[in-house]
């Protein structure tokens, strides 16, 4: 009977805290003009993800597609709310969504491109990352390589800090990325400037140079983290363990905010900590089940194929369901520190 209070105590807590970022996963799906229910209210989205389909991702890169293409979906939907009531008319919002949906592309090896990275790059088994080629980066090899026999880590330490380089490296990728999207979209925009809107255009293109350079700036100081910790191992207070929150602290704790205010958004990261972990151990275990699946499937027994297929279905929803959970609650602490560094920088 306890346990049974306990298990809906449990099931009640995540409800309310989650209900704030499951109202667009709640309504119904849309159909299309056959009446098929499809994934997304975006025609172009639907067909990055049927595609995705029949291309060879695994488990987990299909889980991360379905949530950045959920992202996206919000962020146009807000879009054209905001287009309809009269804004973002230099077209500023809009250039920034297409740069993010090419970003998308080239991330899953959409665009046309080689995707030079391994399948199983957004994999948290550390063991499955081969020592010799672990963060195709020179400098971050020979970090990590001092770090390994420096003796000031413990193992799970090491893990930890893994994480961390493994995080810097998808950060370079991305960026790298961007950088390739911007420089090809950069001569399109340029030859179709014309004497009425070259204002807004030009306007349009700083904008895109002033992210790049924000995030080589956050690229730096990433690194410049990675190296401290690599040449004097984790103080005893070290907030956070896992790399994205400990992106958003660092942060945080750039923009001069009051000691109340970084007590309260610690408190707050901590919450969204136990979110990222959560849906960590449920990429792991959908890898788990994808593997499994695939044993039986070679069995060829029926039954026991069905039964796993409904357990690896039920499992990959829930997985993109707590991505979609984690990547909005990611963005609106980023947007919240931005906007809150930006009120007092401007005191």
């Amino acid at each position: 009977m306890r346990l049974q209070c306990l298990f809906a105590a449990l099931c009640l807590g995540v409800g309310v805290m989650a209900g704030k970022y499951t109202r667009e996963l709640n309504e119904p799906k849309p159909n299309d003009k056959d009446g098929q229910a499809v994934e997304f209210r975006i025609a172009k989205l639907n067909q990055v993800w049927e595609k995705a389909q029949r291309m060879q991702l695994s488990p987990v890169r299909q889980a991360e597609l379905h949530s950045d293409l959920k992202i996206q979906e919000k962020d146009e939907l807000q879009w054209k709310k905001m287009k309809v009531e009269g804004f973002d008319e230099n077209g500023e919002k809009e250039a920034q969504l297409r740069r993010n949906f090419h970003v998308i592309l080239a991330k899953y090896g959409m665009d046309g491109k080689r995707d030079t990275r391994p399948l199983e790059s957004n994999s948290l088994k550390d063991h499955d990352i081969k020592e010799e080629d672990a963060f195709e980066d020179p400098r971050l090899d020979k970090l990590w390589n001092k770090a390994k026999i420096s003796g000031k880590f413990s193992d799970e330490e090491l893990l930890n800090l893994k994480r961390e380089f493994q995080h810097h490296k998808d950060k370079i990728h991305e960026y790298n990325i961007l950088m390739d999207t911007v420089s090809r979209t950069e001569e399109i925009h340029k030859n179709v400037i014309s004497s009425l809107e070259g204002d807004s255009k030009e306007h349009v293109l700083q904008q895109k140079h002033t992210e790049l350079k924000h995030k080589m700036r956050d690229l730096n100081q990433g690194f410049e983290r990675l190296r401290k910790l690599s040449h004097e191992g984790f103080t005893e207070d070290s907030e956070f363990r896992e790399p994205r929150v400990i992106e958003l602290w660092e942060a945080a704790k750039r923009t001069n905010l009051s000691n109340d205010e970084l007590e309260s958004l610690k408190e707050e990261l901590r919450h969204f900590e136990t979110k990222v972990e959560k849906h960590s151990h449920y990429k792991e275990q959908l890898e788990l089940s994808h593997q499994k699946l695939q044993h039986v499937e070679a069995l060829g027994d029926e039954e026991h194929i069905k039964r796993n297929k409904e357990k690896y279905d039920t499992l990959a929803e829930k997985t993109r369901e707590m991505g979609y959970k984690m990547k909005k609650h990611m963005q609106d602490l980023s947007n919240k520190i931005s906007r809150q560094g930006l009120q007092h920088n401007e005191l």
